[in-house]
């Protein structure tokens, strides 16, 4: 497996990274790279929090943190104070790469004021403190309001790369990046490319929405998007028809409506729905393109470095079809969350159900956390969700439970009209032939937008909040 320094140097007389200057990315990199490694050579290496804006800044930081074995945070700089007070308690970091324009002060000393650092890792596990490989440290769990980092190593990035390849049988990958590189998401698109000597081509998903787009040839290109994004893409004539044209078209982050995936078919994006998180170093599972627009639904076949079992209550592996929680084993899922790694390094037990049907496919039912029990009936929000979607009359959706004294729990749809004059009874109305009585939503709140991050996820919380609120003034 080539270490970070190689692929670098693979790439010296290449021009791979569109958009920008691919010297000065190894310039920045090999100049970063002795910086750490001579703060290292008095001790332990020095913790970074890694919050560059601009991207070949931060993607170079990242490969000189990598190389230089440095535990690597990798932050979202628009964070607000209270969320990097959290991460400064926690990671205790000994440099700053970035402007946190919301930090907490007092700023922590950045390169220019360290002579010799030696931070303590307080992770569990010894091997890991012996520090063979760096530490890279993936944020998650933002949209629930507590910020945890998933720890990877170079070692789990690589699999879930190797994987990749070998699953859509090419050598080089070329990605057309949209999403955050500090998220997963966007983090494995450029290590596909990188670890692969193929190009990566990074936009700011608003330049892509107003049409500024590079001149690339898409169907060399692999594009990875949220539901929104596609919602919002498929909206535009023209950026529809570019979307067709890209090899495929990775679609994750949040769980996509049936509506969505139906014109997306229609319009013959090449769609490839996949089934991943952070903890797993992005998709696990994928539908292929070929297989999407011959009308199968599912998140597809497992990766080949990966396998998944389908468990009940008790830990018994179920049978195809049967709905139970799904358990990851996988060479790239993550040692645990910092500072502490996982006793079970092997396997991976998900909040998410569903079932593999006959042909191995991955069905996803929805999360087990979000379900709702009301009149003792198991209610799943991504069912109501997309029967509602299906209407087109709203043009977001989330399902809640709030607290019932009666019910135990009361169904609610906080959704965005497409139309000022929508009303709930029209939908209600149009629900009545689709679902069963207690699946219908007993409250409706309408909202102007929803609370989602930037890849997708609903945060509940908050959702909890705003139905609370709206209760309580319609009833007073």
């Amino acid at each position: 497996m080539e270490r970070p320094l190689d692929c670098l140097n693979n790439l010296t007389q290449n021009d791979w990274l569109i958009g920008y200057d691919s010297r000065q990315f190894n310039q920045i990199s090999q100049e970063l790279y002795l910086e750490l490694t001579q703060l290292s050579a008095c001790g332990t290496p020095p913790k970074i929090i890694l919050a560059e804006r601009e991207p070949l800044r931060f993607l170079a930081s990242f490969i000189a943190a990598c190389a230089a074995n440095c535990p690597v945070f990798l932050c979202n700089p628009d964070w607000g104070t209270q969320e990097w007070q959290q991460v400064f308690d926690l990671v205790q970091p000994d440099i700053i790469w970035g402007e946190l324009l919301h930090s907490p002060t007092p700023l922590i000393p950045s390169t220019d004021t360290i002579n010799c650092v030696s931070p303590h890792l307080l992770l569990s596990d010894s091997a890991l403190s012996t520090q063979h490989s760096a530490l890279i440290l993936i944020p998650t769990g933002g949209s629930s309001g507590e910020i945890k980092f998933a720890i990877h190593t170079w070692e789990t990035l690589i699999s879930s790369v190797q994987g990749f390849t070998e699953y859509f049988q090419i050598k080089q990958v070329n990605s057309f990046c949209v999403l955050p590189l500090y998220h997963v998401s966007g983090l494995m698109q450029f290590m596909r490319s990188f670890t692969t000597g193929g190009k990566l081509a990074i936009q700011p998903f608003k330049a892509v929405e107003s049409g500024q787009i590079f001149n690339i040839e898409q169907s060399e290109f692999f594009i990875s998007l949220v539901p929104t994004q596609l919602q919002r893409l498929l909206q535009n004539i023209e950026l529809t028809e570019w979307l067709s044209q890209f090899n495929t078209v990775l679609l994750g982050g949040a769980p996509a409506w049936n509506e969505l995936l139906e014109k997306a078919r229609f319009h013959r994006i090449r769609l490839a729905p996949t089934y991943g998180m952070t903890e797993t170093a992005s998709q696990i599972a994928t539908l292929k393109p070929d297989d999407f627009l011959g009308g199968k639904i599912s998140s597809g076949q497992i990766l080949p470095h990966a396998k998944v079992t389908i468990r009940n209550q008790q830990g018994e592996i179920l049978n195809s079809n049967q709905i139970g929680n799904i358990t990851i084993h996988a060479q790239s899922l993550a040692l645990g969350y910092y500072p502490k790694t996982r006793e079970n390094q092997t396997d991976f037990q998900v909040d998410d159900l569903g079932f593999l049907d006959e042909q191995g496919h991955l069905n996803i039912v929805g999360r087990n956390s979000d379900k709702i029990i009301t009149g003792g009936e198991n209610i799943y929000p991504a069912e109501i969700e997309s029967a509602i979607q299906a209407t087109q009359m709203v043009a977001d959706i989330c399902v809640i439970g709030i607290p019932d004294k009666h019910w135990g729990q009361a169904l609610t749809a906080i959704y965005i009209p497409k139309k000022s004059d929508t009303s709930a009874l029209k939908i209600q109305t149009l629900l009545k032939d689709k679902l069963s009585k207690f699946k219908i939503p007993k409250y409706w709140i309408p909202q102007q937008n929803l609370p989602r991050n930037s890849q997708g996820k609903i945060n509940r919380q908050k959702l909890q909040q705003i139905a609370t609120e709206f209760l309580q003034n319609s009833i007073t």
